[in-house]
């Protein structure tokens, strides 16, 4: 008698912002969410950034669908929390093509590109040339 194979189906997205990098690996499952091995209340401090996290799940209502493990690096809470919630995104799309209007009419699926500007060198801020500053 030939057993019966387990299919563990993982749906993978990658989200960017700003400097910060997010792998995201979602799986059929209860919800429990983990990033860098803590928890998504352990590693985030402040509500609002969890809010951003949990936001494309809220949207699509999969809250408590899949567990979600997430790798993150690079940059700020901020800048993490936006790449997490990209990529939260592109997997769900990729589990199901069915979200895709509602997550691009939230503007989920589109990379924030805005990052800081590069320092110039004469200058002691990036856009701040001395015959405008006020003395």
């Amino acid at each position: 008698m030939a057993a019966k194979k387990k299919s563990n189906v993982t749906y993978i997205g990658t989200g960017r912002r700003k400097t910060a990098v997010a792998r995201v690996f979602m799986t059929p499952g209860t919800g429990a969410m983990s990033i860098n091995g803590k928890t998504l209340e352990e590693y985030l401090p402040e509500e609002t950034l969890r809010m951003v996290v949990r936001s494309p799940l809220e949207l699509t209502e999969t809250l408590g669908q899949f567990d979600i493990k997430i790798n993150v690096c690079g940059g700020g809470f901020t800048g993490q929390a936006g790449a997490m919630r990209h990529g939260i995104a592109r997997a769900l799309l990729e589990a199901s093509s069915d979200y895709r209007p509602k997550l691009k009419a939230a503007g989920f699926l589109t990379r924030d590109s805005r990052a800081k500007e590069r320092k110039k060198y004469g200058l002691k801020a990036a856009r701040r040339a001395p015959q405008f500053s006020k003395r």
